[in-house]
């Protein structure tokens, strides 16, 4: 049955898709891009970080585009959420950019995503756009303000907002680190569980 006052929020990397910047760093050999939001909680320190990476070491959007290119959403992923759509609304919520997602949307069937967007020189990444700060946690507050029931799911700090304002959080293989420090939410390590998580809820609106 299709809950239409429901929507389950979903972080992107990590979740449905490979971590794009560990997949630079594994195809450039560049290892500081290996740091995530799972090492790093501020997001503006971690991509000042990647940004002054970038520009030592001349790498373009055109060349980190090539590497998205090859990636696949994570086994189970698309059928998750092709599930999932049958019995509520999805919202993707990432921290991610624009002219980087769209390839990856694209193999999800394009659900709705908010994301931010990078600020582009001769194919040189030079800065960013936030859409707003803590974009994944206000848009939860907006949901909820509009009379929506919201569960999330996330696997990084910067999800940790999101799942806080949901009416109910869930860890999706999540580092040990972060479950430790946020035990309220349950974890989940496969599709299968989350799936189950999301139905019984749904059953409870």
């Amino acid at each position: 049955m299709f809950t239409k006052q429901s929507v389950v929020t979903l972080d992107l990397e990590g979740v449905l898709t490979p971590e794009i910047w560990i997949a630079v760093a594994e195809k450039t050999g560049i290892e500081e891009l290996h740091l995530t939001t799972r090492d790093i909680p501020d997001y503006d320190t971690l991509m000042k970080n990647r940004l002054e990476i970038l520009e030592r070491e001349k790498l373009t959007l055109s060349a980190i585009q090539e590497v998205i290119g090859t990636l696949e959403p994570l086994e189970g992923a698309k059928e998750f959420l092709d599930e999932l759509q049958t019995m509520t609304q999805i919202i993707i919520l990432s921290d991610t950019f624009q002219e980087f997602a769209y390839p990856l949307m694209a193999k999800l069937d394009f659900p709705t995503i908010f994301c931010h967007n990078l600020i582009i020189k001769d194919d040189f990444i030079t800065g960013y756009n936030l859409r707003m700060k803590n974009q994944k946690g206000r848009a939860v507050e907006a949901l909820r303000n509009l009379n929506f029931n919201v569960l999330a799911a996330g696997d990084s700090y910067n999800d940790t907002e999101m799942l806080s304002s949901a009416h109910q959080g869930v860890l999706f293989r999540a580092p040990d680190t972060i479950i430790k420090e946020y035990p309220q939410f349950p974890t989940t390590r496969e599709f299968s569980e989350l799936l189950t998580i999301i139905k019984d809820w749904l059953k409870k609106l």
